[in-house]
């Protein structure tokens, strides 16, 4: 029981979400201005009882996390999986003492260290340099350990130029750098890292997993939320998958990554794009409708290696609203969501001018690179550089086998494929100087 560092017991969390009636298309003055009235007293009553205020005509009850218990040992390291909107984030919330839980409670030994969005705990105003010295403090070090490890954090974080820059000036990127790097290196006893790796570039996020593997080597505890399900194998020997606030399962990574991605194809196979519950953003805009094709077949349902693909997107506006600027993007992933492709219009500067009621965009991908296989697609819309609609594992897509060297020779080893060539030189002098 001593190796016990965090303990929940029945856990649950409750919001009150508020909803606007529906009305006709007409509404009088006298009724808006009544209605006015009415929000302002019912907001200064709730204020006046210590009741959160509620926008909305309407009071519904969701339960983000229900009857959730789980025990954690000193030096493990433990991944946390679920869809969009399943209860992680809430439960990382309550283990970081961030939020209450509104049912159950949660026993906690040691020093927790959290990163769960980009800048957390960091004053925008305050240099790189100031702000390590703040978060350390937070966390409970003193000036002259936190100035021990003072000059691991910047090398790991790899800000040295920008070090006594205000971080309101820093990229996102930057962000996470120095937000990991405080968070790993100031010796807490449970490190607790949402999705916000998934910010930086490829070489920073291996750093990364490399360092959270350091951490639970010396002892420490390690929770680590992430679609990426090739790092959570990679990271996490034990992994608990999250379904409507409720653990689904509690096991090895190997079994729990597996049911997870039969839960996705299950769900990608009968469930509707314009159906679908497990999505992020307002829904101003949202997808409807995903059809893949080649150029033989435009909706065929699959792509070919080695040919064109198409991919068709439907989309739909709240009525009569206009909105420009339109970002698209797909991401074409493995199915333990290891990403692969992606494909936005942003890249290639064709974003959408402007759209109004249903929207229609396709991408064609040349000469698909992408082996034999099942592939899971990824779908997001932004207005503005804000996602307004984003739905991970939107649908599968079967890759039928195809000659994409125009060799006759198919050769499967694990994932994309690219145009090559050889050169062959027969003794010294023939060698190119390179």
């Amino acid at each position: 029981m001593n190796d016990i560092v965090i303990k929940a017991e029945n856990l649950g969390k409750k919001y009150l979400i508020g909803h606007q009636a529906e009305r006709g298309g007409y509404t009088a003055l006298r009724d808006v201005l009544m209605q006015n009235a009415r929000t302002l007293w019912n907001k200064t009553k709730d204020l006046a009882t210590g009741k959160p205020i509620i926008q909305g005509d309407t009071m519904e009850e969701v339960w983000a996390l229900k009857d959730v218990s789980f025990e954690i040992r000193r030096g493990e390291a433990v991944g946390i999986i679920g869809r969009n909107g399943a209860g992680k984030s809430t439960l990382l919330k309550i283990l970081s003492r961030i939020t209450e839980p509104s049912t159950g409670r949660v026993t906690i030994k040691g020093r927790v260290a959290s990163l769960l969005e980009v800048g957390t705990g960091f004053h925008p105003e305050l240099s790189g340099r100031e702000n390590i010295y703040l978060n350390g403090t937070i966390l409970g070090m003193t000036r002259t350990e936190i100035k021990q490890k003072f000059d691991e954090i910047v090398a790991f974080a790899e800000v040295e130029k920008y070090l006594d820059t205000p971080v309101k000036r820093y990229s996102s990127g930057m962000y996470v750098r120095l937000a990991f790097a405080v968070a790993a290196h100031l010796e807490p006893e449970i490190l607790v890292v949402d999705e916000v790796l998934a910010v930086g570039d490829a070489a920073f996020q291996k750093k990364c997993l490399g360092k959270m593997g350091d951490v639970a080597k010396e002892g420490r505890t390690v929770l680590f939320v992430s679609h990426n399900m090739a790092a959570i194998l990679a990271l996490c020997p034990r992994v608990l998958l999250i379904t409507e606030g409720h653990i689904k399962c509690d096991g090895t990574s190997k079994d729990v990554v597996q049911d997870y991605i039969g839960e996705y194809e299950a769900t990608s196979s009968t469930v509707s794009l314009k159906e679908r519950r497990d999505r992020q953003g307002d829904g101003s805009i949202r997808m409807v409708d995903d059809r893949f094709g080649t150029p033989d077949n435009p909706q065929s349902g699959f792509w070919i290696t080695g040919k064109d693909a198409f991919i068709q997107l439907n989309y739909q506006c709240l009525p009569d609203q206009t909105y420009r600027n339109i970002e698209i993007a797909l991401g074409v992933r493995k199915q333990d969501q290891t990403p692969l492709l992606y494909v936005g219009t942003r890249v290639v500067q064709q974003d959408v001018d402007f759209v109004r009621g249903l929207g229609c965009s396709l991408c064609q991908i040349k000469r698909l690179p992408l082996e034999p296989g099942r592939y899971s697609i990824t779908t997001e819309i932004k207005q503005n550089g804000i996602i307004v609609d984003y739905v991970q594992a939107a649908a599968t897509v079967d890759v039928m086998e195809g000659d994409y060297y125009g060799t006759g020779m198919i050769w499967p080893y694990g994932g994309c494929l690219c145009d090559y060539s050889w050169s062959h030189y027969i003794g010294d002098s023939d060698a190119p100087d390179r």
